[in-house]
């Protein structure tokens, strides 16, 4: 059973780097490895696989060494779970506004005595029960498997304190496309809201020792969110190497 390059990063307190991936393109996970990440975020909440497509892939994230944080379009526990029997090493949630939320979540994705995640131990996440010791199991997968909690909405951020004071809560991922857009429909032109959104969050996760993160597409702007205290920045998709790859490209032709 392997060990979380995510969580071991955190707990070294290194900055954990994090690439997203929105499409089934298995090379893309080992050049991701390859390039020095420690995650993907594979989205599932804007992006739709089959769910024998997504098992493959999880093959590739195992064989690659390299962490899954998989994006889930459900809260239905038995099927959070069955992601992290299929090899992902975290789960994130969108838009979890409330502690009772955060609660649920921590029932279905932690093994007791943190949750009540139902017992396998036979799947891909134990190397199909490489240990026939359930305790040594199941304190492997609430160590080394994370429940990340998006923080998207001004409700959300009202109630982070008690978010991040819920045990079992790994790690909070403010999300400043949605919780930009609400506190624009609410006034803010100058980003101010959203700003002080990212301070809240990071006061709350320092006092309750739990990890936060988010999207930053410059070094500036990396900076500045591991100055506050990020302990993961995700930089990165298929989507923007796609786009920019070909823009690049096609702009040698204009200058020929």
């Amino acid at each position: 059973m392997r060990q979380s390059k995510t969580l071991k990063r955190l707990r070294e307190g290194g900055l954990a780097r994090c690439a997203n991936l929105g499409a089934n393109i298995p090379h893309y996970i080992a050049h991701a490895a390859r390039a020095g990440y420690d995650c993907i975020w594979l989205d599932l909440e804007h992006r739709g696989f089959e769910y024998r497509e997504l098992q493959a892939l999880m093959a590739h994230f195992r064989l690659y060494n390299i962490d899954c944080l998989l994006r889930a379009p459900t809260l239905e526990k038995t099927r959070l779970y069955r992601y992290l029997e299929d090899g992902a090493t975290g789960i994130m949630i969108p838009h979890v506004s409330t502690a009772a939320k955060a609660r649920e979540l921590v029932q279905a994705t932690k093994f007791p005595p943190l949750g009540d995640r139902g017992l396998d131990n036979a799947g891909f996440d134990s190397d199909y029960r490489i240990t026939s010791n359930n305790i040594e199991y199941i304190e492997w997968a609430n160590r080394e498997t994370f429940l990340v909690l998006q923080i998207e909405t001004p409700e959300a951020v009202e109630n982070v304190e008690e978010i991040a004071a819920v045990p079992g809560v790994d790690m909070l991922f403010v999300g400043p496309g949605d919780l930009g857009l609400r506190y624009q429909l609410a006034g803010d032109e100058d980003g101010a809201m959203l700003e002080a959104a990212f301070e809240r969050v990071a006061a709350a996760c320092k006092a309750n020792g739990v990890a936060w993160a988010c999207p930053s597409g410059t070094v500036e702007d990396m900076r500045k969110r591991r100055a506050q205290g990020a302990g993961m920045l995700a930089n990165c998709g298929e989507f923007m190497i796609l786009r920019d790859g070909l823009m690049d490209s096609s702009a040698m032709f204009d200058e020929l």
